[in-house]
């Protein structure tokens, strides 16, 4: 793109626009000329704005040619009463079922399908009039069973209210952080291009856990692989939290090792019951909430010159937890997102 840069002047008037604008489009189309003209870069602006960079385009091109009264004119090319309620309804209907990653796409649908030629720019209005934005979708296993996780979430409000006063509940899962550096978003100084050491490390601390529900502590097991022995070991070590309790409730995906000959014997004997989660739902793991908060802090920008530095690194995370507890509190809350609903 080419430079694009406001006086002062055209910003103070733009920001007066943009405060008495009533309209979230028409904010929405000056919010990206002040950014555009301010040193930000359309992606920069598409990530901030949740747009698709087609319509931040179609928005600068059309400043530049005709200003701000060219900017906010709505002459929509086949609106305006053209597409009836019922066409709109039918319109609606199909974009949830196909997500179209350009708003061209969806011009060529409508004009193909119903007869009508939109605008880019007209089209976008449509879409923020229907409620769409500008996001991914979200990733999910492919064979998980919306049925089966809700019978688990209702088995599992049961077990809480029946369970004995002194029996605890806990999630475990094993993680596999690499020893290498791993780039995430962060706040840095327009113009700048801040580096980040990286390294060509394939090693792996392989971290066996579990997190008490209650007080959101947890206990993790460090081991070459995680296999029977170090699940074992694991729940030993969870036992050992809590001589006065009659079973311990531990939830757990169906990894072959939580299901082995091995750990079924131990079981026998233990306090400890294991409760399988549905196949293909992570989602139902609090502990992958963990997991998740535990790269942010150890893994998000960072970087270790040798294994041991990142090893040392990950232990201490969890020798420090109580640090961490009220953060960890605010994620693992029970609001269970049920997925694969949609097939």
């Amino acid at each position: 793109m080419t430079e694009f840069i406001l006086s002062q002047e055209e910003i103070s008037n733009l920001k007066i626009r943009h405060k008495a604008a009533k309209k979230k489009r028409e904010a929405d189309r000056i919010k990206t000329i002040i950014l555009l003209g301010t040193g930000w870069t359309i992606r920069e602006v598409v990530e901030a704005l949740l747009l698709d960079e087609e319509t931040i385009r179609n928005y600068l091109n059309r400043y530049k040619c005709g200003g701000l009264k060219a900017l906010l004119s709505d002459n929509l090319k086949g609106y305006g009463g053209k597409l009836s309620k019922s066409v709109i309804e039918q319109l609606d209907n199909h974009l949830n079922q196909n997500t179209y990653v350009t708003i061209q796409e969806i011009v060529s649908y409508v004009s193909k399908q119903f007869k009508v030629k939109y605008s880019i720019s007209g089209m976008t209005d449509l879409l923020h009039r229907l409620n769409y934005t500008y996001k991914k979708p979200k990733l999910v296993p492919g064979k998980a069973d919306a049925k089966a996780q809700e019978e688990f979430v209702k088995y599992y409000d049961e077990l809480k209210e029946t369970k004995g006063a002194n029996d605890h509940i806990y999630f475990m899962d094993g993680a596999h952080p690499q020893h290498n550096s791993v780039a995430a978003y962060g706040w840095i100084k327009k113009g700048t291009v801040k580096e980040l050491k990286s390294n060509t490390g394939r090693k792996r601390v392989n971290i066996n856990g579990a997190i008490n529900i209650e007080d959101m502590s947890p206990v993790v097991g460090y081991s070459n692989t995680i296999n029977a022995q170090s699940t074992i070991s694991l729940l030993k070590k969870i036992e050992r939290k809590h001589p006065e309790a009659e079973s311990i409730y531990t939830i757990c995906d169906n990894a072959r090792y939580y299901r082995s000959k091995k750990v079924t014997k131990y079981l026998e004997e233990s306090k400890v019951k294991l409760v399988f989660l549905p196949a293909y739902s992570p989602n139902l793991n609090l502990i992958e909430r963990l997991w998740k908060y535990f790269r942010k802090i150890v893994l998000y920008n960072k970087y270790y010159e040798t294994f041991d530095e990142f090893k040392k690194a990950c232990k201490s995370f969890f020798r420090r937890s109580k640090k961490y507890k009220e953060e960890i509190s605010s994620l693992l809350t029970e609001n269970f997102q049920i997925i694969g609903t949609n097939t």
